[in-house]
């Protein structure tokens, strides 16, 4: 679909990198990895058309689409979520307007018999079938499926963008690209503002995509579950392993490895050469020798090592006082924006030492319950700050907060105390502020370079109440290694607010959900809280089914009730077996009916069938056979799913 050959790009003088060279294929789900400022976000601008390579070739086969999702959107705060979604259907408008102004000169013209009449009758029947097969007439319900898919009410449509934070204003952006439905996505950070729930959507739809998809993802739980192929761009080059993100790592330890005995090998045999120069140098019966030895040094090609895993890099937060044993304790608090109660009746009480994580949809209140104990907002009820609580607060604003004329260098050096002064290099580092990049000023960083440093310096202030909200954005994956280990091993007290399932796995040990205005406590970890979602819902489905099992009979036995529960996980299994071969076959079918559709598509490309109004009426058939099919597909899947 997309071939890449001989790639360069420069900045500068230096090349990010050169020589690239790979093929994009149908179906192919690749995970674009590397530290940051390695090149991914450049790469998909280069795949996607928005900026040219230095040199080489970027070849997009004849009718292929392209759609691109940035970091960065632009909305505009002038539309509503419907308005600003049928932008993904301007085309079709276009081509309604050219219908329009054909059939008004049909009307208008009385040359019935005429060659050009004839000809523009011919045009607007042309026209008029494409406009059918692209979806005309039933645009407006496809972007209600989808919004409603990825989580908007119907009364949301008609509200301005303006009001949505930024979770929801990325799906807007998210709908419009899909409706699209290009045959690559190219999709930089997706998860960066979406919720966990938001996420697994994403995922399955990812999944049960047609097309290609490129991504560049910083969360590693996500990239496992959608990809399969993982490409890295290190040192200038690009390394392409056709496989998922766990078993790239694997294997890219193995190619580190390699690289440094022959690193050092190579290391071995240079100063083994220079040391023989030096020896017989002078010596006129060893001057042949030498000459060649020196010829043999001049063409080594210097063999290059991917950047160091700064991964075992260990911080610690320095000592601080003990807190009381309850931090926080929440009792009745309610927060409300005039009628709308974002939640209400929250009864908490967080004790010394848990970490916990806040999760739900965008805009369910969880920042609200953080800036309520900050002191930030008022609130109804009683919220009550432990004795001795010093509070480490994280937030993306907290990077407003620094001096924009020290350098990186210096901000982090006013904050660090004793021996971990020895280490500010190595910390700066690890979170992507090595060499030159720490004498920089802070106000010529970015957003996100902002926020790692803010983080930094979090990290060596002394508190015992730390709170994160969303602190994994702008890091990559060596980097939350490095925060990870460092809040795990933290003895005060943790709230964090994440979307990231990878990061709150094996560092949290209760989760608050926050949804429909209430906050519910899950004791256990963030895929504890996930399986029990799941039963949640499964249960909820089998006591609709089955009102009659909800209520056993007091005088059962034990016994009864465990075959009982035997015969339902029997049955259970045996319904799943059967909704995966329907799965499997649902694939099959559109897989056929997707080769039909190329086939057609070939005939239509060429001058005969471009007037085969024949072949158009067969190419909207299995179209509209797709669509139902995809349909069928995802109902099967969800309830897969469910079952599982």
């Amino acid at each position: 679909m997309i071939s890449i050959e001989g790639l360069k790009v420069e900045f500068g003088t230096t090349p990010l990198f050169e020589d690239v060279s790979f093929v994009i294929n149908k179906k192919d789900r690749i995970a674009l990895v590397g530290k940051n400022g390695a090149g991914k976000s450049t790469m998909l601008k280069i795949l996607a058309g928005l900026q040219q390579p230095t040199e080489g070739v970027v070849a997009v086969q004849r009718g292929i689409t392209i759609g691109y999702l940035p970091q960065v959107m632009i909305l505009s705060d002038t539309r509503t979520v419907m308005a600003e979604a049928e932008m993904a259907f301007e085309h079709i408008f276009e081509m309604q307007e050219k219908l329009e102004k054909m059939n008004q000169e049909l009307a208008d013209r009385t040359d019935y018999d005429s060659e050009s009449y004839h000809e523009l009758i011919e045009r607007f029947t042309h026209e008029n079938e494409r406009f059918l097969m692209m979806g005309g007439t039933n645009y407006r319900a496809e972007i209600e499926r989808t919004l409603t898919g990825l989580g908007f009410n119907r009364t949301d449509f008609d509200r301005p963008t303006s009001e949505f934070s930024g979770g929801w204003r990325m799906r807007i952006e998210l709908a419009k690209l899909l409706l699209r439905r290009p045959d690559v996505l190219l999709l930089d950070e997706p998860t960066n503002h979406l919720d966990i729930e938001s996420i697994q959507w994403l995922e399955n739809f990812l999944k049960m995509s047609s097309g290609a998809v490129v991504l560049v993802s910083h969360d590693r739980a996500f990239i496992n579950n959608v990809t399969n192929r993982t490409i890295e761009i290190s040192c200038g080059r690009i390394y392409d392993y056709k496989v998922a993100y766990d078993e790239f790592v694997v294997l890219r330890k193995e190619r580190r490895e390699q690289q440094l005995r022959a690193y050092e090998n190579q290391q071995k045999e240079i100063k083994d050469t220079e040391d023989f120069i030096e020896r017989f140098r002078y010596k006129a019966t060893k001057a042949v020798q030498v000459q060649s030895r020196i010829k043999q040094l001049e063409k080594i090609v210097p063999i290059e090592i991917d950047e160091e895993d700064t991964s075992t890099l260990r911080l610690k937060f320095p000592p601080s006082m003990r807190s009381g044993n309850y931090p926080v304790i929440c009792e009745n608090v309610k927060k409300a924006y005039g009628d709308h109660v974002v939640f209400h009746d929250v009864n908490l009480t967080i004790h010394r030492g848990e970490k916990v994580a806040f999760v739900g949809k965008n805009g369910e209140g969880k920042s609200t319950l953080v800036k309520c104990i900050m002191d930030e907002i008022p609130y109804e009820g009683k919220l009550t700050i432990g004795h001795n609580v010093q509070i480490g607060y994280f937030a993306q604003n907290q990077a407003q907060l620094l001096d924009e004329n020290v350098t990186v260098f210096d901000t982090i050096d006013r904050v660090a105390k004793g021996d971990i002064r020895l280490k500010i290099r190595d910390i700066l580092g690890a979170f992507m502020f090595g060499g030159e990049a720490s004498e920089k000023k802070v106000k010529v960083l970015s957003g996100g370079e902002r926020s790692r440093l803010a983080m930094i310096k979090l990290l060596l202030e002394p508190v015992n109440f730390l709170i994160l909200d969303e602190p994994t954005n702008h890091l990559d994956m060596r980097s939350k290694d490095v925060l990870k280990e460092a809040v795990k091993e933290f003895d005060g007290t943790v709230i964090v607010v994440s979307h990231d399932r990878e990061f709150l796995d094996g560092l949290v040990t209760k989760v608050y959900e926050f949804g429909g205005g209430l906050v519910k406590e899950h004791i256990g970890g963030i895929y504890d809280f996930l399986q029990k979602k799941k039963m949640e819902n499964l249960n909820e489905l089998q006591l609709s089914q089955s009102p009659q099992t909800a209520s056993p009979k007091k005088e059962e036995p034990a016994e009864s009730e465990s075959k009982l529960s035997y015969e339902a996980q029997k049955e259970l299994n045996k319904k799943i077996r059967k909704l995966e071969k329907q799965v499997a076959d649902c694939e099959a079918k559109i897989e056929k009916l997707e080769e039909q559709v190329a086939q057609l598509e070939e005939q239509m490309a060429t001058p005969e069938g471009a007037s085969d109004m024949k072949l158009y009426e067969q190419h909207q058939q299995l179209k509209k056979q797709i669509a139902e099919a995809e349909e069928e597909w995802t109902l099967l899947l969800s309830e897969l799913e469910e079952m599982k």
